[in-house]
């Protein structure tokens, strides 16, 4: 049973309220940052919660079962430690959140209702929308191993064991021109067969954006250099001349594992498994040496 404070109870049940919510949110980098619907600051356990953000929280839908479920909390980019940029380089990715109910005349008084996670995240217009995952939610998650025919390492993990400091795995290359902020075109990566880069990882060295790093959608050749297609757009504008690093990717199958790679032996996956077609395949007389005994 949720225990309420003394203070809030009796504020509560003296029939004329003076409330309103905090959030509480700890950044994965251990950035700790306070937030509240109220029209000015308000103090909680030591953490200035700021007003001048004009954050908003939804309902809370809850739901049987493990589907996502929980809330979204706007607001304007307006406050100085909340940025687009931070926003968009993942800072605020799984950012655990704590919503409280305070009474802004008395914030001692305050009741903790619930916890959860930051997830998807969107920006538009000068204003951002956090989804708030549940804390049941991480029991939705694959844990433990996978049969698949696939392989479920990532690659050059410890399972996976493929050094991808190796120059044959790595290039160097130099953005010769932007067609927008995901597609690239990369100079100083040829030798390198279309696709390699494909599931890689593409790190700026230089530039506005020095030491983002994403996952590469698409690679291509293009002449003596690549198209490279990136899954998330960087923070800051790319320009000419940045230097950008790309790692190999991988398909998870056994025949790149084997002939990309040499790495079989460390194959994680089980590509021998009979799949959904051999399972309800029925044999057929005469075929494979099999006389249809069993069918008379």
């Amino acid at each position: 049973m949720r225990q309420i404070d003394e203070a809030l109870a009796a504020h509560l049940a003296s029939g004329v309220t003076t409330l309103c919510h905090g959030w509480r949110i700890t950044r994965r980098d251990g950035v700790l940052l306070g937030f509240t619907d109220h029209d000015r600051d308000l103090m909680l356990e030591g953490l200035e919660l700021k007003a001048a953000s004009g954050i908003a929280g939804s309902e809370h839908a809850t739901a049987q079962g493990l589907a996502v479920t929980g809330a979204e909390l706007s607001g304007a980019l307006s406050h100085g430690l909340l940025t687009v940029d931070d926003l968009a380089a993942g800072l605020y990715d799984g950012a655990a959140v704590e919503l409280f109910l305070l009474n802004w005349a008395e914030p001692s008084a305050h009741l903790l209702l619930r916890r959860g996670t930051i997830g998807e995240v969107r920006c538009e217009e000068g204003a951002f929308t956090a989804e708030i995952r549940a804390s049941s939610d991480a029991l939705n998650q694959t844990r433990g191993r996978v049969f698949a025919a696939h392989c479920d390492a990532d690659l050059g993990d410890m399972r996976c064991g493929v050094e991808l400091a190796h120059p044959a795995f790595q290039a160097e290359g130099v953005v010769s021109r932007v067609s927008d902020g995901l597609r690239l075109s990369v100079s100083g990566v040829s030798g390198f067969v279309g696709g390699f880069f494909a599931r890689g990882r593409a790190q700026f060295l230089s530039g506005a954006n020095a030491g983002f790093a994403t996952e590469v959608k698409s690679h291509r050749v293009e002449g003596e250099g690549a198209i490279i297609t990136l899954w998330q757009g960087p923070p800051q504008a790319v320009a000419e001349g940045d230097r950008l690093q790309l790692r190999a990717g991988c398909d998870k199958r056994f025949a790149t594992c084997r002939d990309r790679f040499s790495n079989a032996l460390n194959f994680q996956g089980f590509p021998h498994m009979p799949g959904n077609d051999f399972v309800i395949s029925v044999a057929v007389p005469g075929e494979g040496g099999y006389d249809g005994s069993l069918l008379s």
